[in-house]
């Protein structure tokens, strides 16, 4: 039995250990994987661990872009043996996804799996007007540097940098018009003032506008005259405030003179005055020469004064008029009147009447007020062949006091008087005796031109 028994076959079961090495997607490390094949054998004992026969119990820990610092019971020599212990770290850059520490466990796995994962920051947004540069992306470390668009300036940080915690540092910057646009003038300018005037017209182009930002210039606002205005003798300050979109303002300005050309001031002549057009003196301005009554002008009666600053003609005189009595006609004797002086006609029966001796005296007590407003007085008086006619001290013929009574339709019976105007026209009648002043109450407000009134108003009255 003994032998039989030796003879008889033997069951063996045999526990052989296949490891493959599979990689673990995303794990960050590998791990070993263990296939049983099972075949006869005697049934052994429950198996006891063994750190001597079995010194590599979990797969080897290799964390890609990291490292593990393991710990073992049985010395460093025992890295992935039962029970060791395996702190996790990564490289700079990346970061840990897992447990940061496992364990070598009897079933021979460790206790948990990790990768390092390259840290990230989010992509940076555009910048309105404006860009940016990043050294590595948007990778750990990388640095972002922000720029503007010409004529934008930058507000904010002007660099950002991607975090370990993977976030950008700072905040977002902004490109902001800071800028004024660029306004240019026109040149300054001088300009003489046109023949006959103080002014000038003067135009120019508007200014140059241009903005180094977008190129919209909002507005422009104009402080002066418009262009083509007539601008006064003087220096006159134009300026120009340009707007942008963003409200930012630049100004310029300019000039503009105006010069008036003068002649030297004329004089009146003596027993005279001078009306002038525009300023008296300026270029193009026209001087007539006038004398006073009972004065005549004696030259030229106009002077202009020209772009070369001179008068033309020089300057004539006022001498007293010289009345011709040794004419043919009473109407040559009064042209030689008109327009230069007014006459008051008196007529007297004879020297002796009262009303006549009375208005002469009146008349020769107010001689200045007179010749002040230009009235001459011819006297008719007495009856034919001893009938006497005079103006001053010019006797007249028989024959024109006889025409002078018929055209103004004087009676030698009795006192009456005619007042005539400078164009010879009847103004007013009188049968007895007037006071001067009444006289020149109705000259002063009918008969005086508008230049006599000027000129009174100006010089007032010397006779009082």
């Amino acid at each position: 039995p003994r032998m039989a028994q030796e003879a008889a076959p033997v069951l063996l079961v045999v526990f052989a250990r296949l490891v493959s090495s599979t990689w673990h997607e995303g794990s960050g490390y590998y791990l070993e994987s263990h296939t049983n094949e099972v075949y006869a054998e005697e049934t052994p004992p429950e198996p006891a661990l063994d750190y001597r026969r079995v010194p590599q119990w979990c797969a080897t820990l290799n964390i890609h872009r990291g490292e593990a610092t393991c710990y073992s019971p049985r010395g460093s020599s025992y890295r992935s043996s039962l029970g060791t212990r395996c702190e996790l770290s990564c490289t700079r850059g990346y970061r840990l996804v897992g447990p940061s520490a496992v364990q070598c466990l009897p079933n021979r796995h460790w206790s948990g799996m990790a990768y390092c994962r390259q840290i990230r920051c989010h992509v940076l947004p555009a910048v309105l007007r404006g860009s940016y540069v990043c050294s590595a992306g948007v990778q750990m470390d990388s640095r972002c540097d922000y720029t503007c668009l010409p004529g934008y300036q930058l507000e904010g940080d002007r660099s950002r940098i991607c975090m370990e915690d993977g976030r950008w540092s700072g905040s977002e910057p902004i490109c902001v018009d800071m800028e004024p646009p660029k306004i240019r003038c026109p040149d300054s300018r001088e300009r003489i003032a046109e023949p006959g005037k103080l002014t000038a017209t003067v135009y120019w182009d508007p200014p140059r506008v241009r903005d180094s930002a977008d190129g919209v210039i909002k507005r422009v606002m104009l402080r002066g005259p418009e262009p083509g205005s007539e601008f006064p003798e003087g220096e006159h300050v134009i300026r120009y405030t340009a707007h942008d979109q963003a409200y930012n303002r630049a100004s310029c300005k300019f000039s503009i003179r105006v010069q008036v050309r003068r002649c030297p001031v004329l004089k009146p002549p003596q027993n005279g005055y001078i009306s002038c057009t525009s300023d008296g003196n300026n270029y193009g301005a026209t001087c007539e020469y006038l004398c006073d009554g009972g004065y005549e002008r004696q030259g030229t009666s106009l002077r202009v004064c020209q772009s070369t600053q001179q008068w033309t003609g020089s300057q004539p005189l006022c001498a007293p008029m010289q009345i011709n009595t040794d004419v043919n006609s009473a109407a040559s004797l009064l042209d030689q009147f008109h327009e230069k002086r007014r006459l008051f006609v008196i007529s007297a029966p004879d020297p002796s009447n009262r009303y006549y001796k009375m208005q002469i005296s009146m008349l020769q007590q107010a001689a200045c007020g007179l010749d002040l407003r230009h009235v001459t007085t011819v006297e008719l008086v007495g009856q034919p062949p001893h009938e006497v006619g005079r103006i001053r001290e010019h006797r007249l013929s028989l024959g024109i006091i006889e025409e002078l009574r018929r055209f103004l339709h004087l009676t030698r019976s009795h006192f009456n008087a005619v007042l005539l105007d400078k164009a010879g026209t009847d103004r007013e009648r009188y049968i007895s005796p007037v006071s001067p002043d009444e006289l020149f109450v109705f000259i002063d407000t009918y008969l005086l031109s508008e230049r006599e009134a000027a000129r009174r108003a100006q010089s007032g009255d010397p006779c009082e």
